[in-house]
């Protein structure tokens, strides 16, 4: 059973493109969850950290930190 040229090229883009999707999927999948586990930082968290440092943060430090972190993305 010999298997030829063409055949082989075939069946190797065909291994490829299956491997590609799935890799899409599972990661897709692997990122949701890790989003779900670990939510973006929110207001709630920033305000934490300013505490933290030991500092009253005012309403407006903590939307132009927001901001700034919406920018960057």
């Amino acid at each position: 059973m010999t298997i030829e040229i063409w055949q082989f090229v075939l069946y190797l883009i065909l291994a490829l493109v299956v491997g590609l999707v799935a890799g899409f999927f599972i990661c897709r999948a692997i990122v949701n969850k890790q989003m779900r586990d670990n939510p973006p930082v929110n207001e709630k968290m920033i305000r934490a950290m300013f505490l933290q440092m030991g500092r009253k943060p005012s309403e407006a430090q903590i939307k132009a930190v927001m901001n700034s972190m919406k920018n960057n993305k």
